[in-house]
């Protein structure tokens, strides 16, 4: 006996082995509200066209409005047997307004339908991440010009390298996330074409009008291949990319914090709003929840992988493969989307030991380089100027001090180009030197402050 409850239930005779019903069960029973938009938009269209019965159609847009209002809720039980968030719907929508409901179905596949359904989410989490990046940037570029001529010590290899100031290197990640955002919105802008109207793969014998469900559901265009629509998965693929370079970034940011609240960096103090202590230890105050975003990083580049391995045998048209898609983009918007937002409350609280950062940006010698920029300015190649101030670095290791505590003697010893200007050489004055866009020096560091901000708007 078939089972109708099952889309397909006509061609089998025995019953689903409850293994295969479990293995094959989808992630989408929360999905319900696009999969209903997009029934309620088909179903418009097929009572204008008059492919159903225009009072069929206003049942069953009614029917769905009660639906989604049962899901709202928290009124529907599910029911493993009916497989996915579709045969819900189709299935509740026929106990609320009887046979009309099998008209729901007419010219749709659930290829087609699923394709929908997986365009809606991923533009709604592009939305939200687009969002939320904005609300961190926002912040960033706060901090940037709060920031923008305390100075702390730039790194490369994690070794003081030269003196920057603590807003240029926030802005740092604020241009990182306006990068991300772009590709959140590109990723918007792509994905954003109606493929219902394609079927199981080869299109509809209904005169269908796609243009008007587009509308309704403010896409910008129909898909003009059946079978790419329906076997199309590189928007979550491309979604997925975007997730897992903003996260990338956000881990980036988190080790800093991780390592900038270590004694060793003592560059600050973490509020405890985002901290956790220790259950043995009663000092203690750990970066918790920078450490958790850059220890999930790894769970977002795992769900990129798995789309592109999925994808990479799949000849068209549509393959049950493609069930797995849904999976990845909630795992991966579960982790990027919350992380951006702790993030934007997390940042402006932290702490910063200003004079800390200050004392270190003028330690190890890392005012080596505008040493040698000032010999190049007297006429010597920047060769030769590195090796006399590479000089210059031996003897104060020798003698126990900075460059900037070196008598001007030794100085005059390295080379007849250094005068006693050379003794007034600070942290502020290789900050201030360095003012070309794009450099960081404090007017430029607003600046880009102010164009970080315009660029969001």
């Amino acid at each position: 006996m078939t089972n109708p409850q099952r889309t397909w239930g006509g061609r089998f005779e025995a019953g689903m082995d409850e293994l295969t019903r479990d293995y094959t069960a989808g992630v989408d029973r929360d999905l319900y509200e696009h999969d209903i938009a997009g029934s309620v938009a088909h179903a418009r269209m097929l009572g204008k066209a008059g492919i159903i019965p225009a009072e069929d159609a206003v049942a069953i847009v009614a029917g769905l409005a009660e639906v989604l209002a049962d899901f709202r809720a928290q009124k529907v039980t599910w029911r493993p047997e009916l497989e996915d968030i579709h045969t819900h719907v189709e299935a509740l929508l026929r106990e609320k307004i009887g046979d009309a409901a099998g008209r729901l179905h007419t010219a749709r596949s659930r290829n087609d339908q699923v394709s929908l359904l997986n365009r809606l989410l991923v533009r709604q989490y592009c939305d939200e991440a687009i969002d939320a990046a904005a609300d961190l940037i926002a912040v960033l570029a706060d901090l940037g010009e709060r920031h923008a001529a305390d100075p702390m010590p730039g790194y490369t290899h994690v070794q003081r390298a030269q003196p920057i100031t603590l807003g240029h290197h926030l802005l740092a990640y604020g241009e990182m996330l306006l990068r991300d955002r772009a590709r959140f919105a590109d990723c918007r802008r792509r994905l954003n074409v109606l493929p219902l109207g394609s079927g199981a793969l080869a299109g509809s014998p209904y005169p269908l009008d796609r243009e008007m469900v587009a509308r309704e559901l403010a896409f910008d265009g129909v898909s003009r291949n059946s079978l790419d629509a329906t076997a199309d998965r590189d928007f979550i693929a491309e979604f997925l990319a975007a997730c897992a370079i903003t996260q990338m970034h956000i881990s980036r940011l988190a080790e800093e914090v991780v390592l900038w609240a270590s004694a060793e960096f003592a560059f600050v103090k973490l509020p405890d709003a985002f901290a956790t202590g220790s259950s043995m230890m009663p000092q203690k105050k750990n970066a918790d929840v920078a450490e958790l975003a850059r220890g999930r990083t790894g769970r977002v580049y795992g769900e990129l992988m798995n789309m592109l391995v999925n994808l990479k045998g799949q000849p068209l048209a549509y393959n049950r493969d493609l069930q797995e898609d849904k999976a990845t983009v909630l795992n991966a918007a579960a982790v990027v989307l919350p992380t951006l937002r702790i993030f934007a409350a997390m940042v402006p609280a932290l702490a910063f030991q200003l004079p800390r950062m200050r004392q270190a940006a003028g330690e190890n010698f890392s005012l080596a380089t505008d040493v040698a920029d000032y010999l190049v300015k007297k006429g010597m190649p920047f060769r030769q100027a590195h090796e006399v101030v590479g000089g210059l670095v031996r003897a104060c290791e020798q003698r126990g001090c900075e460059l900037n505590a070196l008598p001007f003697e030794a100085y005059a010893a390295a080379s007849p180009l250094f005068e006693r200007d050379i003794l007034a050489l600070d942290v502020d004055a290789a900050l201030a030197a360095r003012d070309i866009p794009g450099g960081t020096a404090p007017v430029r560091v607003r600046a880009a402050a102010a164009a970080l901000r315009t660029a969001l708007a």
